[in-house]
């Protein structure tokens, strides 16, 4: 059986990315999202995993950014895993987003999606 996989992330080009990687593998169904609040909108999709950008602010300043979206997540699913991307992290981050129950914490640097695609498999196996 398929899990069910949200991409959370403003660039468009890592969520084409993310989806090329992934669409090709039939474990996987893959839905995709520009902003948290579109994410939570979803969410009645019961996903089995959440890939969520920490920061996504770009296009507007008002929307939520990664860490307010994982504590609306928690809201309505408190057990259901999150990995967190980050374009550049700190300790600080991965402690905040550790405490508020994300289960991986990756920064985009040139192999994130080699080491997204093994946390992915390591939470849904």
């Amino acid at each position: 059986m398929s899990k069910l996989i949200f991409f959370v992330d403003d660039d468009k080009m890592i969520i084409n990315l993310l989806e090329y990687t992934f669409q090709n593998r039939h474990r996987y169904q893959i839905k995709s999202f520009i902003s948290g609040e579109d994410c939570l909108e979803a969410m009645d999709l019961n996903p089995d995993l959440i890939v969520l950008d920490y920061q996504m602010s770009s296009y507007d300043e008002e929307r939520m950014d990664g860490l307010e979206t994982l504590n609306e997540i928690r809201k309505k699913d408190p057990n259901l895993p999150v990995i967190v991307l980050t374009g550049n992290g700190s300790d600080e981050l991965y402690l905040e987003f550790k405490n508020t129950g994300a289960v991986g914490y990756l920064t985009k640097d040139d192999y994130f999606v080699d080491s997204l695609m093994e946390q992915i498999n390591e939470v849904l196996s």
